[in-house]
């Protein structure tokens, strides 16, 4: 389904939303809770997924919405039919502390299988868009990964989860990836960081995340030419567009020996 007028819709939403944000913290109108005891959520995530739902319903009546705030219902995402996949504010740790990584991202997918995808950063005026078989785009300019000489002269980005019961597992994968590469980076925005990968500012991504994190993102470095999977095994039946544990999205060259190394810490 995905033409022009789909395209431009899922923008114009993007930026309607992303904007809503901006502009309650830049009111200095947050308020902000718990999820799940540790997990920070501000009301702005909440209005910016009503936003967009309702937008998409407007439209799609008969479409189903797999969204963080409103529709967190992850057995959506083996849904055969249309799916839209929406991250209100992806980043919001950032964004309730006035950092500037910070995103909307809203993805399309059929069966499984992204269609088109935007990702959203309000502070920076950076629209990140794809659609699949037809590149991917910063703010309307085609963008492509880079080519690193080799893992060692790499830069690689993950992230840290809100609750802390895996903290040796992951400081083990931390410094087995640090001795290869050149060095790491923790930015908060994981739709951010997988978008980066799509346009060259880093060479790798990975971490274990939710769906709503991935799916456009993903589109969007497949797009550019990233080698996107996992270095974890992905159980039968799942979209490999909304599995998200254990994800890896790197230049093309990199992927196999950064998988290896990640591999061994599963």
């Amino acid at each position: 389904m995905p033409s022009d007028n789909l395209r431009e819709f899922i923008e114009g939403l993007a930026r309607k939303a992303g904007q809503h944000a901006r502009q309650t913290r830049e009111r200095n109108a947050l308020v902000t809770q718990y999820k799940q005891g540790q997990e920070l959520v501000t009301q702005a995530d909440v209005e910016v997924d009503e936003m967009i739902r309702a937008a998409i319903l407007a439209r799609f009546p008969d479409h189903a919405i797999l969204s963080e705030e409103l529709s967190p219902d992850l057995s959506l995402a083996g849904l055969e039919g249309p799916l839209w996949v929406v991250d209100p504010i992806d980043g919001t740790v950032n964004y309730a502390y006035g950092h500037s990584q910070s995103a909307v991202s809203i993805a399309y997918l059929e069966s499984g299988v992204a269609k088109a995808g935007v990702v959203y950063n309000p502070f920076s005026e950076e629209l990140f868009a794809a659609e699949a078989g037809h590149g991917a785009t910063l703010n309307g300019r085609p963008v492509h990964c880079r080519e690193p000489e080799s893992l060692r002269m790499s830069l690689v980005a993950t992230g840290f989860p809100y609750h802390k019961d895996s903290i040796s597992e992951l400081c083990q994968r931390l410094e087995a990836v640090l001795q290869h590469c050149r060095d790491l980076r923790r930015l908060g925005s994981a739709a951010l960081d997988i978008c980066w990968v799509a346009c060259g500012r880093l060479d790798a991504y990975y971490e274990t995340v939710s769906p709503w994190d991935l799916a456009a993102a993903r589109l969007i470095a497949l797009e550019a030419g990233a080698s996107c999977g996992h270095f974890g095994r992905v159980p039968p039946g799942f979209s490999e567009a909304l599995y998200s544990e254990h994800v890896l999205i790197t230049a093309p060259g990199i992927y196999q020996p950064l998988r290896e190394i990640l591999a061994q810490t599963v």
